[in-house]
């Protein structure tokens, strides 16, 4: 069965399907541009690897153990601090461990000049979430600004803040932006919803050439099929992350519709 979803499928954001879809889409528009580009460009598929420190946990937690023993408490003349009381058992604690993370993206070259001439992103969670690889990639995000490369920015996650832009209030679960180096720093934002299908866009180039349109619906419901997703996920379940309460009665009836879900469900 096709994705049942107009647009963006909000299953497809879980951690367990999320890694995959990035590669696989990454990857589609790559073979979607290629005979588009030829003989003037190449798409080249490359990726970033950089280590973060699991910004999600202390330093040391202590996830479902409780300290058990009456705290003492030292002396008065020495300090106040209760400590807790020795133990023969070891205590079960996590430490703060780098995490490898490895994201793929597309540079279109100038075959001739060898010239990067746009930078297609497909954004991940490290991307957005607060810490260090929002960082890393906000930093990268500068540099392309900076240069005379342009910038493709597809934004399918609704978790964590969107990536800055003036007017960054304006309401919207989803966004592709797309900065042209000669009209910096105006850029367009498309914007756009579940019930909304996925707006296509022209892929920026050098000045007179011809711009492919990029069909980011066709390319989304493409992967959804040739990965299979229709037999792996769970449409009686609720989404991860979970949706706001208007798109959540939105998104039930229609998988009610659509026979994804059942009455009794």
């Amino acid at each position: 069965m096709p994705n049942p979803f107009p647009g963006m499928n909000p299953y497809l954001e879980s951690p367990d399907f999320w890694p995959e879809v990035h590669s696989r889409l990454i990857v589609a528009i790559a073979d979607a541009l290629v005979p588009q580009l030829l003989p003037k460009y190449r798409v080249a598929i490359e990726k970033r690897i950089y280590q973060i420190k699991g910004e999600q946990s202390l330093l040391v937690g202590i996830p479902d153990v409780s300290i058990q023993g009456n705290a003492t408490t030292r002396n008065s003349s020495t300090s106040n601090v209760a400590v807790a009381a020795r133990t023969t058992a070891p205590l079960k604690v996590r430490l703060l461990m780098f995490e490898e993370v490895r994201e793929g993206y597309l540079e279109i070259v100038d075959i001739a000049s060898k010239e990067v001439v746009t930078v297609i992103e497909v954004l991940s969670p490290a991307n957005k979430r607060p810490g260090q690889g929002r960082t890393i990639y906000e930093e990268k995000r500068d540099k392309v600004f900076a240069s005379r490369s342009h910038l493709v920015e597809i934004d399918l996650l609704r978790i964590y803040e969107p990536l800055p832009v003036l007017g960054n209030d304006i309401d919207g679960s989803y966004r592709i932006l797309v900065s042209r180096t000669d009209c910096r720093p105006t850029a367009d934002l498309y914007l756009f919803n579940l019930p909304d299908a996925i707006p296509a866009f022209p892929l920026p180039l050098r000045g007179g050439d011809a711009e492919p349109m990029v069909d980011l619906q066709g390319l989304l419901n493409t992967v959804y099929d040739r990965a299979g997703y229709d037999f792996t996920i769970d449409y009686t379940a609720e989404p991860v992350p979970p949706l706001s309460e208007p798109d959540a009665v939105w998104a039930d009836s229609l998988l009610r519709e659509t026979s994804l879900r059942s009455s009794e469900t």
